[in-house]
Order: structure tokens, then C-alpha cells, then sequence
């Protein structure tokens, strides 16, 4: 009985004979929920964004064809085992078999005036390189480098802490009583930019060998970040590991060819030039550059120096794909983490718990060992001792007997991997509400701050100074319990006197230095504009700006009176708004979007478990929160539950497109699909 059936929410329920006949049939699932969603990525992927939607997508198709994704994962592809290569292969066919069905009811086609392709082999490799490749470190390593430029390197302290692309997500893991017969429960968010349509697609994949649930990333094959096996579950949090390095270039033209400083000289570089097709204007020509230490993604405007990105997916020829199909069979934590063993990367904390009781906490992925320079700026490559010395980082996998968190913070498994790590707040509330047998489902959806660098400005400042206004304004922020809830003023108050904070410090003459015009490319903005990264290092920089001569409270005091003047701040989810991001204009998503923001408040904001991030600053909209939220029940599968912020399909006017949005924003769950597939019946 092979077939698509769906649950009540429309998720798929699939059935192969085989494993290559049901990656057929998820591959079609993906193609007919998500036509628009898949295309646009595998064209992201091919640095063909710019083809079909015009010159305002040539910023990231430069970046795509400099980085050399394509090859990546066409490199990756022929160096997957048979069996791999085979299974991917099929989810490919059956993509292409339901690409056309899926883009005659996405509306995003006729308003573009697009057609969808056809996938190669490789194609998955690419889309899931492209959902990671700024995901990692290198973006704030630019960053960096130019605090160093313009303030000196020790205000580079200053702002280490997780920039825009890095964290939020948490899982955690309350252990079983086998005794009992009681498994563990598994739950937890993860949290990415809010797409839309989402991310992440619920699934289930059923063949003759495992029956798993799970969230897929749409045109990849199988379940490799959340998935529940029955008898086994693992869910992943964004491990803070810093594998990815940007090496200074110095490059010069001989005749036709491109010559790279290395140590031993002047050695050539492997060069091409390709034309990128631009819809309504002529095609662009971009050099596409490779050194030694990897591809040329971006030069520095003040040095003229070329930026080379070094990745271990192409030193390696490998993302790690030969684990997915291990992971789908697993029945043990024994199992899972003997699949992980070839990940790559991105670099993932691990929490894996089986019916029988057990719990692991693992690292998987590669982390390159080299010099420590190497994580902080882009370092010279014509020195041999930033060198990648062909070795990585070894985590052991933990046995855990208790509660176990994850939520992007520094612990003694990840602590030597990386720089960027998020604030503790998250872990620590995270076990104090279970210390206190708050739900799982109740966890998910705290909103307590962790307000302690600001709140300290706020007590420092002299009452008597301050105008009665601006007096009456901080007692009130001091009072304020420090819940970003969506219909508290308090929380509106509070984030409003945090932007205009941020603002000022912007302007303040000790900082001005960073507003000298950008180094990098435009596509590196959200890591590189200082208003933001001010905004994302708040509660560290007002903890150190003393350093570089910057009085804090004089600062704090005018947003403080800037704020009261402006007369009473609306409710925080009034501020806080949905914004959602799509690519492709049709007016059907357009009318979507803006119901789905009269529809939903949201609560949250950046440092809670909440994490439903905005820039302080720039703007308080929600742009980032809980693309996905599971609680993975070890000891019954059916009552395990799940939910995505908007729907299992991708297409606007579907009745599930954005079904789940309500549930979503209250912090309910809803159940997984749990009927026989074995049993006859008529597959949709």
C-alpha cells in the first residue's frame, strides 16, 4: 500500500515498499505542498535567484556562485555511498514527478511569471547547503574585524555574543523511570528566521524497515535534525561551534591569470568567470576565484584584500548525508549516535533518549583544530600558522542521568568549540521551570527576560536628577516583573526605553567610529550594521562601554527622558508584530501575511525561552522565533505533539497554510499523526 494520506491537519503520512520508493514518495510530498518554497532554494542553490525574480537577487547569486555551492554539492553527491546516492536520488524523481501538480496551485508562479524546473541528483545537497552555509560564524568575524578597525581590538569583547543567524533554539530532556515503565520526554524549539511558508515540514516516513515522525527540511530527504522513532527520539540545538574560517587573500593578475600570495610565493589560483542571467536586465558577469584555503566570497573595500570562506562540507567533499538513513533505522541511543559519527556539519548539540531509559548529549560535526586567531577575525592566508592542521575537535558523547538543557549556551561539551555563545539565561530558566514540574508545553512559552545588565543602568541612575517624568518611567521599569507578555505596557515601556538606548549609543561620539562606510558586501549587512549589532550586544556593551569612555547612565538617563515625553508606550505585542519573510510577490501571500498579523499577538522577546526575536533599535517586529515546537513522548508515540508556526502546506488559500498560526501563537500543540498505514485505504 504505497501512497500520501494525510492527518487532519494535513500533514503527510507516507508509505514506501521500500526505502527508495518512500523517499519517491517524500520527495513528491515536498513537491506538491511546497512548489514555490523548494524551487526558490534550489535556485538559491544554483545562484539563479536574479533569473526569475530580477536584480534585486543579485547580491545573494554572487554570493552562491563566489562560495561555489552548486559544486559543493554536486561534490558532496558523488562522494555518498551507493546506497545513499541511491535513496536521494529517488527523493529527486519524485520531486520532479510532482513539481509541475504542486506549481499549477502555488500562486507565486503565475505572479512571477515563472515556470519550475527540473532537480538533479545533487540538487537536496545544494538546498541544505544553502539553509546552513550562514547559519555558522564567519558573518561575525567580519563583524569583528571591523570593531577592531575602527575601536581597537579590546572592544572586540564587547560584542562576543551570538549575532543575528545564531541561536535561540533549546531542547531538553526529562529522564524516564524504566522501573515504571516510564520512557523520558524530549522537547524543545528550534528557533530560525520565520519563513514562510515554514522552514520545517512535519512528516511521517513509514516503510516495511522504521515508522519515524518528524520535521523535514523541504528538498532534503529524511529527518536529520528532529525525528521520533518509536523507540528512540533526538532532537538537535545549534552547538555555537566555530568551524568555519575567512582567510585574507592577496591576490594580483598576471596576463590572464590570477596569482595568490601563499607562504612559498606566488601560486596560481584556480579562476573562472560565469554570467549570471538577470530577469528584465542584462546578464552579470562575476569572477569566481578559488585559493588554497577555498573560494573567494567577498573583497575588503579599505585593504583591497579578497575574503576566502573555508567550510569542512568542501575540504571534505562531504556534508555528512550517509547519516540520514542510519538515523531512520535507529531503535537505541546507541544507534543514533553511531549514525551521527559522519556528521559534518552544521555543527549540532545532540540529545538523544530511548524508550528504555536512556539519554545522551553528543556534539556532531567537524571542528577544525587551528590557530585560536582563526575564530575571532579573517586571518592572513599566506601564514602558515593559521593552517588548518587536518585534524578535528573530538566531543565525547555524555551519558545523562538527570535533566539535560540545550539552548545554545556555553557548557563543558561545547565550551572549547567556539566564541559565540548565547547568554546562560535560557538554560538556567529552562531547568528552574522544570525543577518546578511546569509542563513541557507551559516551558516553551516563558516570557521572563533576563534584564539583569539594564535593570543595573536603571538602579544606578540618581532619581533626583532626572525630570518627574522620566523619574516616574524608571520606578516602573524597576517595579515590572520583567515578562515580555504581548498585552503588558510595562514590557512596551521597557522595549521602547532599550530602542531609544540603543539609538543613542549610536550616536554617541565613542562609537561613531563603527558607521565608517561598509567593508564587506551589502549581503552581510544583518551581521555588519552597527545599529544592529549595538541592538544584539546591548546588555554587554552597557556592562563594558566605560572602557571606551562612553557614560552609560547620561545615555540611559536621556532615553529615559526621551521615552516619558513621548507620552504612555502601546502594549509590547502591539510592537512585537508577525513578520513573517517570503520570497516572491503574489497578492494571495500578501492579504495572508497581513490577516495573520491581525490574527496573532506575540509575546517573547530575544533573551527569553520565548525567543521571539526583534532588533532593538531598528525595529521591534519578529522576524525570528520558534520555527517548530515537539514534545517526543518515549513511552507512547501517540501522545507525543507538535506544531509549526503556520501550516504543512505552502500554498496560500490551502485550508492548511496557516492552520496552525493560532495554536502557535498560544503555545498549543497538536497531536501527531498516529493511523495504521498498514491498513488498505485510499491514499491521497
Amino acid at each position: 500500500m504505497t501512497g500520501i494520506r494525510r492527518d487532519a491537519w494535513g500533514v503527510p503520512q507516507l508509505w514506501g515498499d521500500t526505502v527508495e520508493e518512500l523517499a519517491r514518495l517524500q520527495g513528491r510530498a515536498a513537491a506538491l505542498d511546497r512548489a514555490w518554497q523548494i524551487e526558490v532554494e534550489r535556485w538559491r542553490a544554483e545562484g539563479r535567484l536574479a533569473e526569475h525574480l530580477g536584480p534585486a537577487e543579485l547580491g545573494w547569486d554572487r554570493f552562491a556562485r563566489r562560495a561555489r555551492l552548486a559544486d559543493t554539492a554536486a561534490r558532496c553527491f558523488r562522494r555518498l555511498s551507493p546506497a545513499t546516492r541511491r535513496w536521494v536520488t529517488a527523493y529527486v524523481d519524485g520531486v520532479n514527478a510532482g513539481l509541475a501538480e504542486g506549481a499549477a496551485g502555488a500562486p507565486e508562479f503565475a505572479a512571477t511569471g515563472c515556470a519550475p524546473g527540473r532537480w538533479r541528483p545533487w540538487s537536496p545537497l545544494g538546498v541544505f547547503l544553502v539553509q546552513h552555509v550562514l547559519f555558522g560564524t564567519f558573518p561575525n568575524k567580519l563583524w569583528r574585524a571591523h570593531v577592531e578597525a575602527t575601536l581597537g581590538p579590546a572592544a572586540t569583547g564587547l560584542f562576543a555574543v551570538e549575532g543575528p543567524g545564531g541561536s535561540g533554539s533549546n531542547a531538553w530532556v526529562l529522564p524516564g523511570d524504566p522501573a515504571a515503565g516510564r520512557g523520558p520526554v524530549l522537547a524543545g524549539d528550534p528557533h530560525r528566521v520565520l519563513e514562510l511558508p515554514g522552514i520545517y515540514q512535519q512528516v511521517r516516513l513509514a516503510c516495511p524497515e522504521f515508522d519515524v515522525l518528524g520535521f523535514a527540511f523541504p528538498g532534503v530527504p529524511g529527518l536529520p535534525h528532529f525525528g521520533h522513532a518509536g523507540e528512540v527520539a533526538w532532537a538537535v540545538t545549534n552547538a555555537m561551534a566555530d568551524y568555519q574560517d575567512v582567510y585574507r587573500e592577496r591576490l594580483r593578475r598576471e596576463g590572464g591569470r590570477v596569482l595568490v600570495r601563499d607562504a612559498d610565493g606566488w601560486l596560481p589560483a584556480r579562476h573562472h568567470v560565469e554570467r549570471i542571467r538577470v530577469r528584465g536586465a542584462a546578464p552579470e558577469p562575476v569572477e569566481v576565484i578559488e585559493t588554497p584555503r577555498g573560494p573567494v566570497i567577498d573583497h575588503d573595500r579599505h585593504t583591497g584584500e579578497g575574503l576566502s570562506l573555508r567550510v569542512p562540507a568542501r575540504v571534505e567533499a562531504d556534508l555528512g548525508f550517509d547519516a540520514l538513513l542510519p538515523l531512520l533505522r535507529a531503535r537505541t541511543v546507541d544507534d543514533v549516535t553511531e549514525a551521527l559519527r559522519g556528521w559534518v556539519e552544521p555543527v549540532n548539540s545532540v540529545l538523544v533518549a530511548d524508550r528504555h531509559g536512556g539519554v545522551r548529549q553528543l556534539v556532531a560535526g567537524l571542528v577544525p583544530l587551528r590557530d585560536d586567531r582563526c575564530r575571532w577575525v579573517p586571518v592572513p592566508g599566506w601564514e602558515p600558522r593559521y593552517r588548518w592542521s587536518g585534524r578535528y575537535a573530538e566531543a565525547k558523547p555524555v551519558e545523562v542521568a538527570g535533566v539535560a538543557v540545550c539552548a545554545n549556551d556555553r557548557r563543558d561539551d561545547v565550551a572549547d568549540l567556539g566564541i559565540d555563545f548565547a547568554p546562560p539565561h535560557r538554560a538556567a530558566r529552562i531547568r528552574d521551570l522544570l525543577a518546578a514540574d511546569v509542563p513541557s508545553d507551559a516551558v516553551h512559552v516563558d516570557s521572563r527576560l533576563a534584564a539583569g545588565p539594564l535593570r543595573a543602568v536603571l538602579d544606578r541612575l540618581d532619581p533626583a536628577a532626572l525630570d518627574p517624568a522620566a523619574r516616574t518611567l524608571r520606578d516602573r521599569l524597576r517595579a515590572w516583573d520583567g515578562r515580555m507578555a504581548a498585552d503588558s505596557t510595562d514590557a512596551g515601556a521597557w522595549a521602547a526605553w532599550r530602542s531609544a538606548l540603543v539609538r543613542r549609543l549610536h550616536e554617541h561620539p565613542r562609537l561613531r567610529p563603527l558607521r565608517t562606510p561598509a567593508r564587506y558586501d551589502a549581503l552581510f549587512a544583518p551581521w555588519t550594521d552597527p545599529l544592529a549589532r549595538l541592538g544584539h550586544a546591548l546588555d554587554g556593551l552597557v556592562a563594558g562601554a566605560d572602557r571606551l569612555g562612553v557614560d552609560v547612565g547620561a545615555v540611559a538617563a536621556a532615553a529615559l527622558a526621551e521615552v516619558a515625553a513621548a507620552g504612555p508606550a502601546p502594549a509590547w505585542g502591539a510592537r512585537h508584530r508577525l513578520h513573517p519573510v517570503h520570497l516572491g510577490a503574489a497578492p494571495e501571500v500578501d492579504a495572508a501575511v497581513a490577516v495573520m498579523r491581525e490574527r496573532v499577538t506575540l509575546g517573547g522577546d530575544t533573551d527569553c525561552v520565548l525567543a521571539t526575536s526583534s532588533v532593538p533599535g531598528v525595529s521591534d517586529a519578529c522576524w525570528r522565533g520558534p520555527v517548530a515546537r515537539y514534545v517526543w513522548d518515549l513511552t507512547d508515540r501517540s501522545r507525543s505533539r507538535w506544531v509549526v508556526p503556520f501550516g504543512a502546506s505552502g500554498r496560500a488559500g490551502d485550508p492548511h497554510f496557516d492552520d496552525q498560526l493560532p495554536r502557535w501563537a498560544a503555545g498549543e500543540l497538536i497531536p501527531v499523526p498516529d493511523a495504521d498505514l498498514t491498513r488498505e485505504g485510499d491514499p491521497s
